[in-house]
């Protein structure tokens, strides 16, 4: 069995701002998460919050780090650009990236999609049944054709969002909206998933469905290659072409020139 190297982002503000939340949350969202996805004997899981420096994602961590859960909603804002710039990089070099709830807005995932990432939303203690479209799906192993969650956060469609690669969950809300719910994107090398429940108000996390959902995420968005794009290399023929072009030789042996100077 092959270990999957998971780190659990959280800006981890609303548990210690808000008593609240911290009664649901004591340890933070990112220890709820790890202690719920702990049973997984395939996992080597650590934590990472907005406070900590470099928000706990070194070059080191990122480096070690096979997919990556990210939960953000009040410190969008104070991500600091350069950890959004190596963060996207490793997606594109192979990392995995899973954006919980309201990451939806995070500075990483709007640059993932491209787009505004906006939303409809409402507060209202509403019941929400999520629902499986692709139960073959790797995501969906083991998940039963609809979870229902007592009480969540509202976001309605639409959600802009560029067409998914995967849809693989639909959710309906007492209210009457619909919303997209669990979606897949390839970006570079690496594997994106959005799931939609996780409200800080609600224990959504320590729902069964809701983590072994998250749990197959994580296998399925792992890292599987780490080969950078961030260079355009310029490299030798493996044999002679004969119609090689004598100025991009020239250029060539120029800087190899330079080089010995």
């Amino acid at each position: 069995m092959s270990t999957v190297n998971v780190t659990i982002w959280n800006e981890y503000l609303h548990e210690v701002q808000e008593p609240e939340i911290g009664a649901v949350y004591p340890t933070g969202i990112h220890g709820a998460l790890a202690e719920g996805l702990a049973p997984n004997a395939d996992f080597t899981i650590r934590t990472a919050t907005l406070g900590e420096p470099d928000h706990g994602l070194s070059p080191e961590v990122l480096a070690t780090t096979d997919v990556m859960l990210w939960w953000g909603h009040m410190g969008h804002h104070l991500v600091d650009n350069k950890i959004v710039e190596q963060v996207h990089q490793q997606v594109l070099s192979g990392m995995g990236l899973i954006a919980l709830h309201s990451a939806h807005y995070s500075k990483i995932f709007r640059r993932l999609m491209g787009t505004n990432c906006s939303l409809l939303w409402r507060e209202a203690n509403e019941k929400e049944r999520l629902w499986v479209l692709e139960p073959g799906h790797p995501i969906m192993d083991g998940v039963p054709p609809y979870v229902e969650l007592e009480a969540e956060e509202m976001y309605g469609e639409r959600f802009d969002v560029p067409t998914p690669d995967e849809l693989l969950m639909v959710s309906w809300f007492q209210g009457g909206e619909v919303f997209r719910s669990c979606a897949t994107w390839r970006r570079g090398h690496g594997r994106v998933v959005y799931l939609r429940p996780g409200h800080e108000e609600y224990p959504t996390y320590r729902n069964e469905h809701i983590l072994r959902i998250i749990a197959n995420a994580c296998r399925w968005a792992a890292r599987r290659v780490d080969q950078s794009t961030q260079h355009a290399a310029n490299v030798e023929a493996l044999e002679w072409v004969p119609g090689a072009s004598a100025r991009a030789q020239a250029a060539a042996d120029a800087g190899s020139e330079s080089v010995g100077q």
